[in-house]
């Protein structure tokens, strides 16, 4: 079985969790190669359609599957190959996207979100699944704590917590996370960028919290990936992340209220413990395998002949 993933590359490189779930795939027997897309706008991704139709007369892929609703929308320009697309959040909860994202929804042969609260806003009852994106479960996986501080150079004497995203990301909202901590004594908040996949693993072990205060979200890697690592989550109820994180001990809900957050970061500083955030991971089947085997159902679909 051959697929062509359609992603853009706007950000700089193709995201973290759209690579690994082509790995994953690729390690189940799936053959997968990449199509970028370069530019911004409806005018920026209609400009590489040459492109696109170009490499899918060179590759001949069985299924396209396309990333997120603006590219699925290139994707489903052509007609040679099913187009299976993979909405995570922005391109639902933004509004002006969304208008595009429907579109991509009535012509793609199957549409994925990886949240239910997605998939409720998008209305579709048909020709849909719910598949939120793995984690890679080799790379965050639970390491000792003081040895994560010593490899990142942290001083034990002070708290960390690290921060959802780059602090100039709006929709992070890195305003109230930094009126949570201000009255915590030694803190020091982090800001997860320009590190390698390696060094976030490194991170979620060593520091004391993980936390999200996002306007909105899909399936956030973020707590998936923390969680995996045992790391203890405070999150405001955002995409799947009270569902995931729901009844774990160590990790907590807050409202949008600077109060709030702080409070749920002290009773995890408080506990001084780590989680069994990666058990909850692996009995919801989130690692990378588990939902490679679950896309691959979907794409079965639309095979001739059921692969594996």
């Amino acid at each position: 079985m051959k697929i062509l993933i359609v992603c853009s590359t706007n950000s700089g490189s193709i995201a973290p969790f759209i690579l690994e779930q082509g790995e994953a795939l690729m390690g189940i027997g799936v053959m997968v190669e990449y199509f970028t897309i370069r530019g911004k706008g409806i005018a920026g991704y209609l400009g590489n359609y040459k492109r696109l139709l170009a490499k899918i007369n060179a590759f001949n892929p069985d299924i396209i599957h396309a990333h997120y609703g603006l590219s699925g929308l290139l994707a489903n320009l052509q007609r040679k190959a099913p187009v299976v697309t993979t909405y995570h959040g922005s391109d639902i909860n933004n509004a002006w996207i969304f208008r595009f994202s429907r579109l991509c929804m009535m012509l793609s042969a199957h549409n994925i979100f990886v949240s239910s609260k997605n998939l409720k806003t998008s209305g579709l009852t048909h020709n849909q699944s719910l598949i939120p994106c793995g984690v890679d479960i080799n790379v965050f996986s639970p390491i000792d704590n003081e040895l994560a501080r010593k490899e990142m150079g942290m001083d034990n004497a002070f708290t960390y917590i690290l921060f959802a995203g780059a602090f100039q990301n709006n929709v992070k909202n890195a305003a109230l996370a930094k009126a949570a901590v201000a009255d915590i004594p030694k803190v020091t908040l982090l800001e997860l960028k320009d590190y390698t996949r390696e060094q976030v693993a490194l991170l979620m072990n060593a520091v004391d919290v993980a936390l999200l205060t996002s306007f909105t979200e899909g399936s956030p890697q973020f707590v998936k990936e923390a969680m995996a690592c045992n790391c203890p989550v405070v999150s405001v109820p955002v995409g799947d992340v009270p569902e995931m994180i729901g009844g774990v001990e160590g990790c907590y809900i807050s409202t949008y209220k600077p109060e709030d957050v702080a409070e749920k970061i002290r009773l995890v500083l408080a506990a001084g413990k780590r989680t069994e955030g990666r058990t909850r991971i692996l009995d919801l089947k989130m690692d990378s395998e588990s939902v490679a085997i679950r896309i691959l159902e979907v794409y079965n679909t639309f095979y001739p002949k059921p692969f594996r």
